[in-house]
């Protein structure tokens, strides 16, 4: 479980984040949405501890994470940050092998349960055809599983992710966020990311949190948060929600300018005119 209290986060002396109560909900996909610049992504790297709370408290497992080493963190907790760099000529493989480093010591060593635990990520990824590829040759779809992979590796409850869907086409934005649906499903982890799209955030969520104004403007299920208020509110957008004929998850249709077109019946009635 990871809480915070009071918490309040700030780049010099602008808050960004200011005195936010939050608890991640245990074994569900929460998504963060809300502006470009609302906060989500530095809420998302405090709750990483990638960086250090102004005032307040984050806790993991009801421990404060302040008081935790860089590997105990590592080994319940794995990050995804946004546009992750590698060294040049790295592999798939030594990539991943990676995400066993945190269960490393020098009682420890390489063990065959890692590299089992290895190869599990890059089947599971669909990765293993590629492991001895370099990231730099691999399409943004293909490198975005590879650092899932590694993420997976690392068997950790919670996965923390930063718009991972970012750069990718439609395809492999739903290839990686079904992924996550699947290990969610199938291992009850803890899923926690970030997401422009707010149509593939209410498809995917189990709880919705929507960021402004330095806090939480509301969370909850998607259905409750997904509101043309909201929307409004937090967006500074127009729109109609309606249900998703596939999924009956909300579906945003915003306003603006664009092609309109005649529906065919619509055109034979102005044809008779």
């Amino acid at each position: 479980m990871i809480e915070a209290q009071a918490l309040t986060l700030n780049y010099g002396e602008r808050n960004i984040i200011e005195d936010l109560q939050l608890e991640i909900p245990t074994g569900k996909i929460t998504v963060l949405v809300g502006a470009n610049g609302c906060g989500k992504s530095t809420l998302l790297r405090a709750l990483a501890r990638l960086m250090k709370p102004a005032t307040g408290v984050i806790s993991l497992d009801g421990r404060e994470m302040k008081s935790m080493t860089t590997k105990e963190i590592a080994r319940k907790l794995a990050v995804l940050p946004q546009g992750p760099i590698s060294p040049e000529g790295l592999t798939v493989h030594q990539l991943v092998k990676q995400g066993r480093y945190p269960h490393q010591s020098w009682r420890k060593q390489w063990s065959k349960e890692d590299e089992w635990l290895v190869d599990e990520a890059l089947q599971v990824t669909g990765m293993m055809p590629l492991r001895a590829k370099t990231l730099d040759s691999l399409s943004g779809g293909q490198r975005q599983r590879a650092w899932i992979a590694m993420t997976l590796a690392q068997k950790t409850d919670t996965i923390l992710l930063d718009e991972p869907t970012t750069y990718l086409d439609l395809t492999h934005q739903i290839d990686i966020l079904d992924l996550l649906y699947d290990l969610n499903e199938a291992e009850e982890r803890t899923i926690v990311m970030v997401l422009h799209d707010l149509n593939l955030a209410s498809r995917y969520a189990d709880h919705m949190i929507a960021v402004k104004d330095k806090g939480i403007y509301v969370q909850g299920k998607p259905e409750e948060v997904v509101t043309k208020v909201m929307v409004k509110e937090v967006f500074q957008l127009d729109a109609d929600i309606i249900s998703d004929p596939l999924f009956g998850t909300p579906l945003c249709i915003p306003h603006g300018k664009g092609r309109k077109v005649v529906r065919a019946n619509k055109a034979k009635e102005l044809i008779k005119l």
